[in-house]
């Protein structure tokens, strides 16, 4: 089963996503954000702590921003989140500043590789943030983001056999 689950921030996804392997043992657990090493923002790394504490012993963590190799990992995985994945995409590849088309056209490069180690998968559960239900942000890069996120969003929503939307911990299953 591969599930996508989507909604605001703090809205409960990354919980809900723990809780839909909770079952198994043994979870790769792939945080392509920044480390608190890469980022010296005391409320990030209480973020990630807190995640970090809740997820159970035999789950393993893996920092990294390669998410068709993440994919390629043994059993189940937990992707939290595209966001910082994506984000991470256009900082690597500077791409905050190129053309619309051109950031398009490179991440669409990077989807498609994801969208072909995902569709190998089985027991994968991805979090994503949704960012088109507010107003237009008034910075270019914000909606570079938007648009490049809600393109992420529904290509790998195709892949998923679920998508979850959650607000205010609650879940609706699309």
């Amino acid at each position: 089963m591969k599930t996508l689950i989507t909604g605001g921030v703090r809205s409960g996804k990354s919980r809900h996503a723990e809780a839909l392997l909770a079952q198994y043992p043994s979870v790769t657990y792939v945080a392509p954000g920044p480390t608190p090493a890469e980022d010296a923002d005391p409320d990030w790394a209480a973020r990630i702590a807190e995640h970090r504490r809740r997820r159970p012993a035999g789950w393993v963590t893996l920092e990294t921003r390669d998410l068709v190799a993440a994919l390629g990992v043994e059993g189940p995985v937990v992707v939290d989140c595209l966001g910082t994945w994506l984000t991470a995409a256009l900082d690597e590849r500077s791409l905050w500043d190129a053309s619309s088309e051109a950031a398009t056209m490179a991440v669409r490069v990077l989807l498609d590789d994801a969208k072909a180690a995902l569709a190998k998968r089985d027991q994968v559960v991805l979090v994503t943030n949704e960012v088109g239900l507010g107003v237009v942000p008034a910075h270019r890069s914000g909606r570079l983001f938007r648009d490049l996120l809600g393109l992420v969003n529904q290509e790998i929503a195709a892949e998923c056999d679920e998508v979850h939307l959650v607000v205010a911990g609650r879940v609706l299953v699309l």
